[in-house]
């Protein structure tokens, strides 16, 4: 990758064999660095993480805080970590080894891109400074030639809406990889009538109180424990930064002038650098990152990852202007990048992870509608030009986030028209905890009425939770799990509706 190359972020580490193997580091490990001494007091306050993972690689991720929601409480210079990856618990088998330098102008946060793994198999991971010895934590390499995918879709987890046991039950079904699409973080200020109360004293704007919010996020138990014993895939929606930002306009530009929501822009995707066990391709330049990328999973599934923030045409707010062509979500290279990618795709699944809903929502009873601009009803005209292309595309399937709900519909080649062709299913992933316990009564009193204008949607739900996907060769057997509250550390998960998606019959129906 040119990114990678460019920077030369390569460390040698010993395997187990004494062969000599490249640790590839994603966090600007320089091998001039001279290390600092290690910390007296616990360093690996955060934990530990694995993600984006390949046939033959993963990536292992810490971040060095002795005083995580203050800074992180480390000196100004780098420090040298050893890093170990075994294929036993105990760590008798250490396969890869090496050692990366913590980087004060990365937040002492440690990438390392881990290669010459084998396909299908299970490591542990570990990382080392002076006397202190981090969490073990499990990762997995994808299989070549995969014969059956489980997956996890989770999105919008508001430290302040609730707790994050949802992951409690997740990690207990040891999905293949976890599949984060979006909010991982909340910028809003701290309000004390919470159920957990966002540190700081107000929305998050340079990079050091961004490090701090995501440190507070981390701190949740369960959310630690399934990024320790899970890999992640993982993309970005608005909270991350701003809520319902587009491009570079923040969602009130009257109150924040355009320099300074490049600067909020700057420091937001530096810490979400910072926290998340991705590539070194994902390293941002100034108020720009990479985030959309592709994972292939044999010839069995392709995963497109969008990035449905960074490249939109700013949001619109009213129905004649939701049909602007000019309009866009994607930006011209993202689409094309996608629709190449589908149309060559060689799988037999096709998924699309887009952080907002696809699928119509039709917000008036009756005669006429009304759109949910913020998602792809407020971009039709693209959203429209991908179900013509769906028509041709062997079974795709969306899978999404943003709504604080499940919303599992049909995908439709025209909303419009009732008897138009299903052209694939979209899976809306519920949230882990924004918007917190909802009143099921309340809920269906909004939503019922509105069934008959969204012929589309197969199942609308109000709890928390996440989906999870077995995807074989004959089809994707999907659950809704769900927590009875998040308003308690510990909540017993259970399964409110088992769905499928059978291969070469596009659309969704109940089990």
């Amino acid at each position: 990758m040119p990114e990678i190359t460019r920077r030369r972020l390569i460390t040698a580490g010993a395997a187990a064999s004494g062969a000599l193997v490249a640790g590839q580091l994603t966090a600007a490990t320089s091998a001039a660095a001279a290390p600092g001494r290690a910390p007296a007091a616990d360093p690996f306050t955060l934990g530990i993480a694995s993600g984006d993972p390949l046939t033959t690689a993963v990536v292992i991720w810490t971040r060095l805080a002795t005083d995580p929601l203050h800074g992180g409480g480390m000196p100004d210079r780098a420090v040298a970590v050893s890093w170990q990856v075994a294929e036993d618990q105990r760590f008798r088998r250490v396969v890869r080894q090496g050692t990366a330098y913590a980087q004060p102008r990365f937040g002492h946060s440690v990438h390392v891109d881990v290669r010459g793994l084998r396909p299908g198999r299970e490591y542990w991971y570990r990382f080392r400074t002076g006397g202190h010895v981090s969490t073990v934590g499990r990762t997995r390499t994808m299989d070549a030639a995969p014969s059956k995918l489980r997956v996890a879709l989770a999105s919008c987890q508001n430290w302040q809406h609730g707790y994050f046991n949802s992951y409690a039950d997740m990690r207990s079904q040891e999905p293949d990889f976890v599949l984060f699409v979006g909010d991982y973080i909340y910028e809003s200020a701290p309000s004390t009538s919470s159920v957990r109360v966002h540190e700081g004293s107000g929305e998050p704007v340079t990079l050091d109180q961004y490090r701090n919010r995501y440190a507070q996020y981390r701190t949740d138990p369960d959310l630690n424990a399934v990024h320790a014993a899970v890999p992640w895939i993982v993309t970005f929606d608005d909270h991350e930064v701003d809520n319902d930002w587009a491009g570079e306009v923040p969602q009130d530009p009257d109150k924040q002038p355009h320099d300074a929501f490049v600067n909020r822009l700057t420091a937001a995707f530096q810490a979400y650098y910072e926290y998340m066990p991705v590539r070194a391709t994902a390293i941002p330049n100034g108020p720009h990152i990479q985030m959309y990328r592709r994972f292939d999973f044999g010839d069995l599934a392709r995963l497109n990852v969008l990035d449905t923030r960074q490249f939109r045409s700013n949001q619109v707010t009213s129905d004649a202007a939701a049909k602007d062509p000019r309009l866009t979500m994607l930006g011209a290279t993202q689409k094309r990048w996608l629709i190449n990618g589908l149309e060559r795709s060689p799988a037999r699944w096709n998924l699309i992870a887009s952080q907002i809903m696809m699928a119509e929502t039709d917000n008036v009873a009756g005669p006429g509608k009304n759109w949910f601009y913020d998602a792809w009803d407020g971009y039709q005209v693209e959203r429209n030009d991908l179900m013509a292309r769906f028509q041709n595309i062997r079974n795709p399937v969306v899978l999404s986030g943003d709504r604080h709900l499940t919303m599992i519909s049909d995908l439709k080649k025209d909303f419009s028209d009732p008897k138009s062709a299903v052209v694939g299913a979209e899976f809306v992933g519920t949230s882990i905890s924004s918007n917190g316990d909802q009143s099921v009564d309340a809920f269906n009193a909004q939503w019922d009425p509105l069934r008959p204008d969204n012929p589309h949607w197969k199942l609308i739900d109000c709890h928390r939770g996440y989906h999870l996907f077995d995807i074989d060769r004959d089809g994707i057997d999907a659950k809704v799990r769900v927590v009875g509250t998040v308003r308690k550390p510990v909540s017993a998960a259970t399964t409110l509706s088992s769905l499928r998606v059978d291969e070469g019959k596009p659309g969704v129906h109940t089990v």
